[in-house]
């Protein structure tokens, strides 16, 4: 299909006369599917010896945003946009929120976002090229991370995985160590037949070099591989078909469903329930208020068919509870029987952790 640029935003309510001032601020888009690892990216780009100053937007498409709450403590502020995706559904509060960012007394010296698995890269890009933002950012890289094991996986998404990739400058092969080298081949073989040029960089766990992610230079559509052959992957043959009809069409491709309880599971019992959900559920992911170690939070994370529950640090000041977060495909979650399955995993409660003092 022909790719046409969508029309960018006007930002008519926020007054952007322009006056002499600092340097942009450069924005880098982490983007990706759904369990890529872009969380555990981000975490090593705030956790490197970078000396700058940052914030954080983390966007999530469920109601509740357990990306934000996996983000290392360390020195930046780290700003939730939940319910919603950013390149289409609540793109306004992204140039709010941005906007606000920008104008804050501690003005950043750098704006990490990491974008929800379910989202177009392209209305994002449109979106921080809207007028509001001359002067004041500038985009510096899109980078997506690719699951090794589960790239190929769910061909029937393989649309979105494709634009994410395409519009990126750097796509990251995450998770190297769970494959052997025959399916990096067969990535590598698969992206050759796909894209004209792309850049990629093997490693596990997100471990990237700094240089490779930060002020790279200012991103330039015309070098993203935005050809028909690397798009149009659906077998849709409208010529009048703009993106932005697939920008705005999440809501009919994922459904999302949200869990919480103050109860303890235990988590033997909560990795028995989710090794066995539904294909109709791409990912899930939560934090966990456990009976094993109720004084730790648990960490869930749900990709296909693999499963990982670790536990991280004490709760501290933070109240003890279970918060879960399912991703699966439009009208197949069965939110009733996903909630019977999840409290079958309920422990006996033994009362909440005393909290500690922040």
């Amino acid at each position: 299909m022909p790719w046409e640029p969508m029309h960018p935003l006007t930002c008519d309510a926020i007054d952007h006369e322009l006056r002499a001032g600092p340097l942009p601020i450069p924005v880098t888009i982490l983007t990706g599917f759904l369990g890529a690892g872009k969380t555990t990216l981000l975490n090593q780009i705030l956790s490197g010896d970078h000396g700058l100053r940052m914030a954080v937007l983390v966007n999530d498409f469920g109601s509740i945003n357990i990306d934000a709450e996996l983000i290392v403590g360390v020195e930046s502020d780290v700003i939730s946009l939940a319910n919603g995706c950013i390149c289409c559904t609540i793109r306004d509060d992204l140039v709010d929120t941005t906007m606000a960012t920008i104008n804050r007394p501690e003005r950043p010296e750098y704006i990490l976002l990491e974008a929800s698995g379910v989202a177009d890269p392209a209305g994002i890009m449109v979106t921080f090229g809207a007028d509001c933002f001359r002067d004041r950012i500038r985009l510096d890289s899109i980078i997506c991370v690719v699951d090794a094991e589960q790239l190929l996986a769910i061909p029937e998404l393989m649309e979105l995985k494709i634009r994410q990739m395409a519009f990126a400058d750097l796509n990251i092969l995450n998770k190297v160590d769970l494959v052997d080298r025959a399916q990096i081949d067969r990535i590598r073989a698969w992206l050759d037949s796909r894209f004209h040029r792309y850049r990629l960089v093997e490693t596990s766990h997100g471990n990237v070099p700094l240089d490779l992610l930060l002020s790279v230079g200012r991103f330039d559509p015309a070098h993203a591989d935005l050809t028909p052959r690397a798009l149009d992957d659906d077998g849709c043959t409208d010529p009048h078909r703009r993106h932005d009809h697939h920008a705005h069409g999440r809501s009919t491709t994922f459904s999302t469903w949200s869990y919480e309880s103050e109860l303890p599971l235990s988590l033997e019992a909560l990795r028995d329930v989710v090794q066995n959900l539904s294909p109709n559920i791409y990912r899930a992911k939560g934090i966990i208020y456990s009976s094993d170690a109720p004084e730790r939070r648990a960490v869930l994370q749900v990709v296909g068919k693999r499963v990982d529950i670790a536990l991280q640090d004490r709760w501290g000041a933070r109240t003890p509870g279970t918060r879960i977060v399912v991703i699966g495909a439009a009208g197949r979650i069965d939110a009733a029987a996903l909630r019977a399955q999840i409290e079958t995993a309920q422990a006996p409660h033994q009362g909440a952790p005393d909290r500690e003092q922040p």
